[in-house]
Parts: structure tokens; C-alpha cells; sequence
């Protein structure tokens, strides 16, 4: 079972309790998205799709920018009680036709002002409500594509006025045409919680090719980073090495996994990917110096350069830059924080995080 952007509070184990036993006290606390379907539900929700399928999100935000829509079972948007009559009244009329978009003459024609409606679903939602409205179309689309419907049907059934229309806007999140992902190359990105927070994780099919610890603010924005970096568009879905990553870094942070085997698809010069590779060398609960690093890729002069390449390593925890110090042993620079990877040491020492319940 997949599980991303959750709070770091709650275990997977407890969610996954919380979901089969249909407990309304995580209402609002999280949301279960199901691939096959491409809906979103509450943890209440009466339906019970099987764990392969599920993954976890803990904002509305987050599930409808990867492509999910809304449970018309257990609403889920209204977890934190029935909304004014008004937002209540402009749901209704986004779920009946997602393709449409309620302009602002509309809204003032119904009492409301634009700003008012802004206001209100990124207070509730985390967007506003033309990102509501834009998120809801791109899934319905999304959705579709997904499960193999041409690109000309989309199109239509969305209410995108025109071809470059509709690519204009699903370019706009997901970095490519909806044609060139069905039929070429991308990048799968994934969010995946750890007991020191979510990573993002992003795969090409031969392996991982970035993973690093995030805020979760700014999906967008994290996912044009990738695609730039790796000139590919980026698409949330998963794939065979996002998955064993997922499970390879839960044995991890349990104390069970002392190297990782998943698949790697570096992208760096090839002075990078030597210190890259060096680093993948470095033994489970050991540490080295950046002399001693600069020393075994072939130049105990390119300290400085080392430190850089070190440092530009975006596969983070699977190619430890973590376990380099400094000469004395002092912990240097690390883009996740000094306080994760002094935490990282210490679970890697002895196979537990401090304050781990120890058996």
C-alpha cells in the first residue's frame, strides 16, 4: 500500500487501521485516494478497495493534484462539517460539469464576491477556488487518460474548447502533452512518508533518479524542478522502482534494510556520478571524511569539488552523501537538515530512530 503527504504523526499502520475500520475520528485527518477508480475518499468511507490500490494524502490539495476526484459516496471535501449553502451551492455545480468553468459574473450573480470564494477554499482547501475548479477538470482528465480514453474523447468530454487549449492546461501541471505521455518517455513521481518526513520520489522506468525530503508545498513547483533537472515530463503515478523504493524504505527506517538494491538512473557529469558512486560504497553505520572520499575517487586535492559533487546528489538516503563528515568528524551541510542526518546516523548506529519503542 502506497502512502504519501501525511502528517508524520500518524503511522501507516494506524491509517490503514483508521481506513478498514471505518473510523470517522481521522475524518479530516487524512484521505485515502484508490488508483483504479480515481477517486478520493474520507477514512469513513464505506467502500473497501483492496491495499495494492490505495495510497494516502493528507490535504484535499494534494489528492486532486495527482489526479483524484472527489468520493461522491462520503464527500469528502465536507469532512470539517456541511460548508456555507453557498460553497456548498458551487460544488455541486463543479461535480455536475467539471468541463465548465463558473466565471466571476456568476459568482456575484449567486451573492458572492470573487475574493470571498478565494478566500474561502484556501482557507478550507489549500487552493483557491479557480485551483479547485482547474484541479477537478485536469483530474476528470487526468482520470480518463489514465484508463486509456484518446486524447480527441478528453478533449470533448471536458469542455476544453481546443486541442492546444487542453494541452496548454494539462502541460501547465503535469510538463508534457497528454499524447506524449501515453506514448513516450516520463517521469513518475511519487510522495512517500518517512518518520522524518516525506520524500519525493521520481523514477524513469530503468530506476530512481531523485528522491528528497520536501515541505509538500508547491507540488507544481517540485514537480518542474524534475523535469527540468531530468528534461522529461513529470506525472504523479508510480512504477516497479518507485514501489520497491516505498518498501525498501519503510525496511530502512525499521532498522531491517543496510543497503538498498532498487534500481538507480543517475544524472550528473561523470566526475558527479564517480563521487556517486564512491559514496555507494560507503559501508552501512560508517562514516567518512571528504578528504577520504576526494582520496578514492583519484584526486586528495578535489576536496572542494567533492564537497560540490556531494552536495549536488539528489538521490538522497539510497546514495548516502549522509554518511560523509567532516575532518574531525563534525557534521557538515545536508539539504534534508543537520538534524536528519545526524538522525539518520544515529538509526543506521543502531538500527532504531531515537525514541523508537525497542522490543
Amino acid at each position: 500500500m502506497a502512502t504519501k503527504n501525511v502528517s508524520v504523526s500518524i503511522s501507516r499502520e494506524e491509517m490503514e487501521r483508521a481506513f478498514y475500520e471505518k473510523d470517522a475520528d481521522y475524518d479530516g485527518i487524512f484521505y485515502i485516494a484508490v488508483r483504479t477508480t480515481g477517486i478520493f475518499c474520507r477514512p469513513s468511507c464505506p467502500a473497501r478497495p483492496k491495499r495494492q490500490n490505495v495510497e494516502f494524502f493528507s490535504t484535499i490539495r494534494g489528492a486532486i493534484f495527482a489526479g483524484y476526484r472527489p468520493c461522491k459516496r462520503c464527500c469528502p471535501t465536507e469532512v470539517g462539517g456541511t460548508p456555507p449553502w453557498w460553497v456548498a451551492d458551487l460544488i455541486r455545480r463543479t461535480e455536475a460539469s467539471p468541463e465548465r468553468k463558473i466565471t466571476a459574473g456568476e459568482l456575484r450573480a449567486i451573492g458572492v464576491t470573487p475574493e470571498r470564494a478565494r478566500r474561502w477554499f484556501t482557507d478550507h482547501y489549500g487552493m483557491t477556488f479557480a485551483e479547485w475548479q482547474r484541479g477537478r477538470r485536469l483530474a476528470e482528465a487526468f482520470t480518463q487518460i489514465r484508463n486509456g480514453s484518446p486524447t480527441d474523447d478528453v478533449v470533448f468530454a471536458n469542455g476544453y474548447g481546443s486541442h492546444s487549449g487542453f494541452r496548454e492546461a494539462f502541460s501547465r501541471t503535469f510538463g508534457s502533452s497528454p499524447g506524449k505521455l501515453q506514448v513516450g518517455e516520463f517521469i513518475a513521481a511519487q510522495f512517500i512518508e518517512t518518520p522524518l518526513g516525506p520524500v519525493l520520489a521520481a523514477s524513469v522506468k530503468t530506476g530512481i533518479c531523485f528522491c528528497e525530503f520536501s515541505d509538500r508545498r508547491m507540488l507544481e513547483h517540485n514537480y518542474s524542478q524534475i523535469r527540468k533537472r531530468f528534461g522529461l515530463p513529470v506525472l504523479p503515478a508510480t512504477n516497479g522502482p518507485l514501489e520497491q523504493l516505498r518498501a525498501d524504505l519503510d525496511s530502512y527506517f525499521h532498522g531491517e534494510l543496510h543497503r538498498f538494491t532498487v534500481p538507480l538512473a543517475m544524472s550528473g557529469t561523470p566526475f558527479q556520478e564517480r563521487v556517486w558512486h564512491e559514496l555507494l560504497q560507503i559501508p552501512y553505520g560508517e562514516t567518512i571524511s571528504y578528504q577520504v572520499l576526494a582520496q578514492r575517487t583519484g584526486d586528495v586535492k578535489a576536496v572542494r569539488a567533492v564537497a560540490r559533487a556531494n552536495g549536488m546528489n539528489r538521490i538522497g538516503i539510497i546514495i548516502p552523501c549522509h554518511r560523509v563528515v567532516g575532518k574531525d568528524g563534525e557534521l557538515t551541510g545536508y539539504g534534508g537538515g543537520l538534524w536528519r542526518k545526524r538522525l539518520l546516523l544515529e538509526l543506521e548506529r543502531t538500527g532504531h530512530l531515537p525514541g523508537d519503542n525497542v522490543h
